[in-house]
């Protein structure tokens, strides 16, 4: 199943405990704490692939998950890093943040890479608390936690030519007989319900071909499948513009490419105004005199030097090859996206909000996260280090300040202490 748009979520890795330990050996009493910092939490890296050509994998909107970093050890022995996981996508996967837009990167080349999410610190062991007034600390840090986010994957096909259209009118034919691809071709509409990609070569010449399906009226308004495949025409340098110009389903080739073009420009000015050939497919149909009216007819209507071909006899494939490499010379190659990069930034560890409760107040946000991560209450010395930093960070004056009293309740996470000055 071809799916190029997903919304899936991404869990890096939490950061491992801090441990507690004390040096213990024969005939020695008090060997000191040697509790090791914990490991840090694997990151979430996407990296493109050349040989995925579609999202599927991700249809269902799974969380993936980095491993988590191991807890510390004694002997002054960190934990185990958590394994990054590497998530692989197709070429030309553009990843964004589900919730503000942002882009975190632009997957263009193959093997490109990029840390969506990062893992998160290890917590200390409390080996690193030991200081000339704390010989003996009792406790140690938490690892760092780190926030589900979801990200959309949105795969834009790469390719130097972009093959446009009505349905049926042989564009997967034409792909089939200029490159080594092998479409699914039949004699009905929507046959293709996904971009089909080949390679051609013309002498020394080497350019990639994309088979974009789905174009009818109305598809930059949504209609059929079109608004899903325009995407994938953003990222071609150049189109091919095929029209059955044999006219066997009643269909009027003028009246088609006017309304391709049309919505085109409905979708994206600059790709209307990329590089465009015209291929009067299916000549092979008419007759020999019939053909020449309808090509003189189209071209002055269209104002277009078309050129006529067969897909099934391949007659006119030498001359279209070679304008289409004469284009191709004159154009720069493909770039990525140009963009600010998105980056999920570090909570705030600064910060904090004072809410009056009906039994008294709450402190919240990203300082008292912290303090978690530092305090165990009942251990006197982190309580001292928690009633210090309350104190340096302002926060009992900010409490002053909100009208606090001797007595009232102070609750901080899952913490309730009554205030006293």
């Amino acid at each position: 199943m071809f799916i190029d748009k997903v919304k899936v979520f991404i869990k890096a890795g939490d950061g491992g405990d801090g441990v507690v330990s004390f040096y213990t050996e024969k005939y020695i009493s008090n060997g000191g704490p040697d509790g090791g910092d914990g490991g840090a939490g694997g990151n979430i890296v996407f990296v493109a692939d050349d040989r995925k050509t579609s999202l599927g994998d991700f249809r269902h909107g799974q969380v993936l998950r980095a491993e988590h970093g191991a807890r510390g050890e004694p002997a002054y022995c960190m934990g185990k890093t958590g394994k990054d996981l590497f998530v692989a996508v197709p070429r030309g996967t553009i990843v964004r943040d589900f919730e503000t837009g942002g882009i975190l990167a632009d997957l263009f080349d193959d093997g490109a890479r990029v840390v969506a999410l990062k893992g998160g610190r290890g917590g200390k062991g409390n080996a690193r608390f030991k200081t000339s007034r704390r010989q003996a600390p009792n406790f140690a840090q938490l690892g760092v936690k780190i926030e589900q986010k979801a990200v959309v994957l949105e795969l834009k096909t790469i390719a130097d030519v972009g093959l446009i259209g009505f349905p049926n009118v042989g564009k997967s034919t034409l792909l089939s007989v200029v490159t080594r691809a092998t479409p699914k071709i039949a004699n009905y509409h929507f046959t293709t319900l996904s971009p089909n990609l080949g390679v051609a070569k013309f002498y020394d010449m080497h350019f990639t071909v994309a088979d974009i399906p789905g174009l009818i009226e109305g598809a930059s308004q949504g209609a059929g499948l079109g608004l899903d495949f325009l995407r994938h025409i953003e990222r071609t340098r150049m189109l091919v513009h095929v029209v059955d110009i044999s006219g066997v389903e009643g269909r009027d080739p003028v009246a088609d490419f006017k309304a391709i073009n049309k919505e085109l420009k409905e979708y994206s000015v600059v790709l209307a105004s990329a590089p465009q050939i015209v291929v009067l497919n299916k000549c092979d149909i008419l007759p020999e005199e019939e053909l020449k009216k309808a090509i003189t007819n189209f071209a002055k209507k269209t104002r277009t030097k078309p050129i006529a071909i067969s897909g099934i006899t391949r007659n006119g494939l030498d001359n279209l090859l070679k304008e289409v490499v004469k284009t191709l010379e004159k154009i720069p190659p493909l770039a990525p996206l140009e963009y600010e990069p998105f980056e999920y930034a570090p909570r705030d560890t600064t910060e904090y909000d004072i809410i009056k409760t009906d039994d008294g107040f709450e402190i919240v946000g990203g300082m008292m996260d912290e303090l978690q991560r530092n305090v165990v209450l009942d251990n006197p010395d982190s309580v001292r280090y928690f009633q210090k930093r309350l104190k340096d960070q302002g926060v009992l004056k900010a409490l002053r300040r909100a009208g606090i009293q001797e007595g009232d309740t102070v609750r901080i996470l899952d913490v309730e202490f009554e205030y006293n000055e």
